[in-house]
């Protein structure tokens, strides 16, 4: 169960990362200064983003999930 676990926290930590680096950025700050702050026809429409968010959010609950879940199996093996 602890295997299973760090791997499903490894892959959600991952996908979670690239995830949060494809949102678009909202204001001034790290996103403008390497080039997010142009428009592009690239960018998609607002679906495209509110999926984005959604998918986002379903895969931080799956890693706060499996953190908790390893804490429980780990604190339980002791």
């Amino acid at each position: 169960m602890i295997v299973f676990l760090g791997i499903v926290q490894v892959i959600t930590s991952l996908l979670l990362l690239v995830l949060v680096l494809l949102h678009k950025g909202k204001g001034s700050g790290l996103s403008d200064l390497f080039g997010g702050g142009m428009s592009s026809s690239l960018g998609g429409s607002s679906v495209v983003e509110k999926n984005l968010d959604r998918f986002t959010v379903a895969v931080g609950l799956i890693w706060a999930v499996c953190v908790f879940g390893l804490g429980l199996v780990l604190k339980a093996a002791n």
